[in-house]
């Protein structure tokens, strides 16, 4: 089974961002996830350009809303697309699946199945290149920040992805979500949408009723060790809004490899497979079922399995979506 590369652990910008002739301070501070409804988060207003903006510890400044935007990894790709600016897209890479079909985008052309090269970024002559993960900028990927920067090309980072310890809180949380959308919503001059967003996700989070004394194991892939959803990123968020309790909860990562002897030992109630292209739920049931101490297992006996697209487990406008379809599963299990 291949295995794509984790998401790294959650970090926050500190962002001063100049929004209607004033500077925003935006805290580094997170809390813990938790199952009741997030907090109110800061709504923005127009915004007054340049503005300036500390992602991942690079300044970025921006003169306008970007018109030529290049995406890579889809969480970047659908928070663009579900704050209405589908026209701003000039290309789209290293996709983890299938657009959702009440987004759009399909018109949006992949330039690369993964981390396109910086000769072929230049190409497109994008003015701004926001990029799921902090690593998929450098001199073998898509080209450094500073490179990027001194040809006119601004970048960005999900706020998620950043991998110094000063922008990596403990826990992911939907409040730190919901502040990346209003960023996002602030840079490209949207932030009505940004704020109408936030406030639909918060009210789909709010209709879930959680369920009580239920443990669950979030598998992505492997066969010989298991990679799971640990403490401290978007699976244990979301496992969080639903009332699921994480066996592997007290790994403080995003993601970890476990083992199956931790995993037979805590006998889960649910399995929550992560379906992708390269690992449908069939082959992680076969794998499940295909080693005797797992196939002996109270969830895979019973076939309590819950699904979930791979793109919805990395911090993102799906995370909401995601809680909410795994609830409905989970009350049709009738656990």
């Amino acid at each position: 089974m291949t295995l794509r590369n984790p998401a790294p652990r959650f970090s926050r910008p500190l962002a001063a961002i100049a929004i209607a002739g004033s500077l925003l301070a935006v805290s580094a501070c997170a809390g813990p996830a938790a199952s009741a409804p997030p907090s109110e988060s800061a709504t923005p207003t127009a915004a007054s350009y340049p503005l300036t903006l500390d992602n991942c510890g690079t300044e970025v400044t921006i003169e306008q809303a970007p018109e030529r935007v290049l995406t890579i990894k889809s969480t970047t790709t659908e928070m663009l697309l579900a704050l209405g600016l589908e026209d701003n897209l000039i290309g789209r890479a290293f996709p983890d699946g299938p657009l959702p079909d009440d987004l759009g985008g399909a018109d949006v052309p992949v330039i690369s199945d993964k981390v396109p090269g910086q000769e072929a970024v230049l190409d497109l002559e994008p003015d701004f290149i926001y990029a799921g993960w902090e690593s998929n900028f450098s001199a073998d990927g898509a080209g450094d920040r500073p490179t990027l920067q001194s040809l006119g090309v601004n970048t960005y980072v999900s706020p998620a992805a950043c991998q110094e310890a000063e922008y990596a809180p403990k826990s992911l949380s939907f409040d730190d979500v919901f502040e990346q959308i209003l960023e996002v919503g602030s840079i490209f001059d949207v932030s009505e949408a940004a704020t109408e967003l936030v406030a639909e996700q918060k009210e789909q989070l709010e209709k879930i009723e959680p369920v009580e004394d239920v443990s669950a194991l979030w598998f992505s892939s492997g066969s010989d060790t298991p990679f799971v959803g640990a403490g401290s990123g978007a699976p244990q968020m979301i496992m969080d809004a639903v009332g699921l309790t994480n066996i592997a909860a007290d790994v403080d990562e995003s993601w970890t490899s476990f083992n199956w002897e931790a995993v037979v030992d805590a006998n889960p109630d649910v399995i929550v497979l992560v379906v992708s292209d390269w690992g449908s739920a069939e082959k992680k049931i076969g794998v499940l079922e295909a080693n005797p101490a797992t196939a002996q297992l109270d969830a895979v006996v019973n076939k309590r399995y819950v699904t979930v697209p791979f793109a919805t487990g990395e911090a993102g406008v799906r995370n909401a979506e995601a809680a909410s379809t795994i609830a409905d599963q989970l009350a049709e299990l009738n656990l």
